[in-house]
């Protein structure tokens, strides 16, 4: 007797077989995810994109600044289609620009708060803003994750005071650099600069920034009582 396989069935080889190559491919797949995972101490790809701020404390203030000028004016221009006799502020400033030379102070200083005002905006609406939020690495294009100064710091210090011979420490994170300055109450200070640099080397490392600062520490001696 002779036995044959049904079309579209797996002989149980076949399928020792394709599940021993899918573990293949699976085991495969982990293995490129965990190298591809970032460790600490390995090098910045490049720098990241800030956080834009929303900034609608000063996009309110413009937007109610323009909406009441424009609407002063706007009922003003309708009072004298209406017959009726222009209001005594524009008639006023009209007889002031057509009268003050350019070099009036009052005109010189009313441009100068202009264009004053008009580069702020400009700066306002060129820049990120939120600096006290520093970017982490992304590992995902639908989420970005960011971390603030002060919680670094927070972070930074607690390791700072777990080497051996820091009295207190002080540390202050910026964009491009962190400086630590600690007072040690005993033991050398170039040893304690030492400790101090590779654990808060691996404290930086395993806060995962995107762009890894620099690091300044300076070790001094308490001031006496």
């Amino acid at each position: 007797m002779r036995l044959t396989k049904p079309s579209g069935e797996a002989a149980p080889g076949d399928a020792a077989g394709e599940e021993a190559a899918s573990g293949d491919e699976t085991g495969a797949m982990r293995q490129s995810a965990s190298t591809a995972r970032w460790e600490p101490g390995q090098a910045d790809e490049g720098p990241a994109p800030r956080f834009w701020s929303v900034r609608r404390v000063p996009a309110g203030l413009v937007a109610a600044a323009l909406l009441g000028g424009s609407g002063l004016l706007l009922y003003d221009i309708v009072s004298v289609r209406a017959d009726r006799p222009a209001a005594a502020w524009r008639r006023e400033l009209a007889d002031a620009l057509a009268s003050r030379p350019l070099d009036d102070g009052w005109v010189v200083a009313g441009a100068a708060l202009a264009m004053a005002l008009g580069v702020c905006l400009v700066v306002l609406a060129t820049t990120p803003g939120l600096r006290r939020l520093l970017p982490m690495r992304q590992d995902s294009e639908l989420m970005r994750a960011g971390i603030e100064r002060a919680a670094a710091a927070v972070v930074l210090r607690d390791r700072a005071l777990e080497v051996s011979g820091v009295r207190s420490v002080r540390v202050a994170v910026g964009r491009r650099r962190i400086r630590v300055a600690a007072d040690a109450h005993f033991r050398e200070l170039d040893v304690v600069r030492t400790d101090l640099e590779a654990v808060l080397g691996d404290g930086i490392d395993e806060l995962g920034l995107a762009r890894r600062p620099a690091l300044a520490v300076h070790v001094r001696r308490p001031a006496k009582r």
